[in-house]
């Protein structure tokens, strides 16, 4: 099976045959997060999860799915005819054939980025890929999953996300980028938990104590609400 993406071929029997994802679903929409938001972007996303977020909107995503093989996942990619892509979950590191998948999605040449929960060693995704990694706030119900040594292995164009549920979690995560030293390192997201904190009142924070993240509104919701698939 041959799959041509971005002018380059893909050669399906040059992957391991034996790497197979559960997929929750793919899809072609706008990014709605992150420093692409508002690009069209393919978003595959993988089922399961270790974590569950008390603000998860993607709970649908934690069992089920289908299973595929590498060579389906890319066929359903290319046929979208889209630059940037998209890992996402659940927590799509929690599958040992996310590794594998990012880094052919890079050999065909598409702008990959990976969201991930932050609580799954990141030190082996292709460095190719940009991460946008959370560090999950009190607020979450998880914070003790988070993984901090995967700090070190965060790359320049990669990207650190707080969802805040609260003025609490607010407080924290300033916290937590003194503690780190982490605006000096990466780019910070400060994004307000849907339906639990107001936008507005979180950019009054950020700006009163002038902090140097980048807020973000995600737009997909702005657009779509809670629609699967968007």
């Amino acid at each position: 099976m041959a799959v041509e993406a971005q002018g380059q071929e893909y050669n399906g029997a040059e992957t391991e045959a034996a790497v197979r994802l559960r997929v929750t679903e793919i899809f072609h929409s706008l990014q709605g997060e992150s420093r692409t938001v508002g690009f069209p972007t393919i978003f595959i996303r993988l089922t399961g999860c270790p974590l569950r977020c008390g603000y998860c909107d993607s709970a649908y995503a934690f069992e089920g799915g289908e299973w595929m093989s590498l060579d389906q996942v890319l066929f359903n990619v290319v046929r979208h005819e889209c630059h940037y892509v998209t890992l996402t979950g659940g927590e799509p590191l929690a599958q040992k054939g996310a590794y594998p998948l990012l880094s052919r999605l890079c050999d065909l040449g598409y702008e990959v980025s990976l969201e991930t929960s932050g609580s799954i060693d990141v030190s082996k995704v292709d460095p190719r890929v940009v991460k946008v990694m959370d560090i999950k706030t009190p607020g979450s119900g998880e914070a003790e999953k988070n993984r901090y040594e995967n700090i070190q292995w965060l790359q320049n164009n990669d990207q650190i996300k707080f969802v805040i549920c609260s003025r609490e979690d607010y407080e924290w995560a300033k916290d937590k980028l003194a503690e780190h030293d982490l605006p000096s390192l990466h780019e910070i997201l400060f994004q307000a938990a849907y339906d639990e904190l107001e936008a507005r009142q979180l950019a009054e924070w950020i700006l009163e104590d002038h902090l140097p993240v980048r807020m973000q509104i995600q737009l997909h919701k702005q657009l779509w609400g809670d629609l699967p698939g968007k």
